[in-house]
């Protein structure tokens, strides 16, 4: 009995010993696994958008022209644009949500508009390989990285509401208090974008998204001006968030700003021979 004890001990004591091993050595790796800018990445995840800035004058590289006919059969281009940071005129607010069942879940993006009537989305993504799907609790592990596209709306807005059939697509006007912060805003997104391409981060599903990040954008140039809350973490709950802090225009009441901010139907309507972004905001 004795020895039958000493055997099933000790062979537990294996097993524990076995298993401390392998979790250490799957920390360590943890922790020595690094983001990188070079993979085989999916086409449209393919290139960095790089900005030269010099005073008031950006040229972006590598901005993302797609012409989506589905999310699997485009046209690839990437273009350049220069703009003029201080001339920033609207900031537009895109709230993309996947599964109308499913209304807490949601990705944001923003686009700038300037006086000249450019404009220029930027969506913060996670970055995929070749084969990868995104899904949040992967997205809780180092397995994307993250990564700031920059595209025309016809690009960023359209493949949302054109390709994707299940998704409802608004675009609200942002409402920004000092006129300042419209070109501050879009420079601390031209920085972050080339900060990234240097040194390059994990994406993280509760504390580097889509919405964290814009978040943290605000608040650099305007403190306390986004409150912390669930909205954070899910963006689809932001909507009231936004109408309480008056950082969207409100036409009458919520419910009426978010039904005319709809532009699917719009946006599936397009000549493609006008201008994206003047199509789908007129009424």
């Amino acid at each position: 009995m004795e020895h039958l004890l000493f055997v099933f001990f000790g062979s537990m004591a294996t097993v524990a010993v076995l298993f401390v091993l392998r979790l250490m050595i799957a920390v360590r790796r943890f922790k020595l696994e690094q983001p990188m800018n070079e993979r085989n990445w999916v086409n449209d995840n393919a290139q960095l958008t790089r900005v030269n800035i010099e005073g008031n004058t950006a040229h972006l590289v590598n901005v993302r022209d797609f012409r989506w006919r589905t999310t699997s059969d485009y046209d690839e281009r990437w273009v350049e644009r220069t703009v003029r940071i201080d001339q920033v005129s609207k900031i537009w607010l895109i709230l993309e949500y996947f599964e109308p069942d499913k209304p807490q879940i949601a990705h944001t993006f923003l686009s700038f508009e300037f006086e000249d009537g450019q404009r220029l989305a930027c969506s913060i993504e996670v970055r995929r390989e070749q084969g990868e799907r995104f899904h949040p609790l992967k997205g809780l592990g180092r397995n994307f990285e993250l990564m700031y596209v920059w595209a025309t709306e016809a690009d960023a807005i359209g493949v949302r509401t054109r390709c994707r059939t299940r998704s409802i697509t608004h675009l609200l006007e942002g409402n920004v208090l000092r006129d300042e912060s419209k070109p501050a805003l879009f420079r601390s997104y031209l920085n972050r974008t080339n900060a990234l391409a240097e040194k390059p981060e994990w994406y993280n599903t509760i504390t580097n998204t889509c919405t964290t990040n814009l978040v943290q954008h605000i608040n650099d140039i305007y403190p306390g001006r986004v409150p912390m809350g669930l909205a954070w973490l899910l963006p689809g709950l932001s909507p009231e968030m936004m109408e309480r802090e008056k950082l969207i225009r409100i036409e009458e009441d919520l419910a009426t700003t978010m039904e005319r901010s709809r532009i699917d139907e719009r946006a599936l309507s397009w000549d493609q021979e006008n201008d994206f972004g003047d199509w789908v905001r007129s009424l």
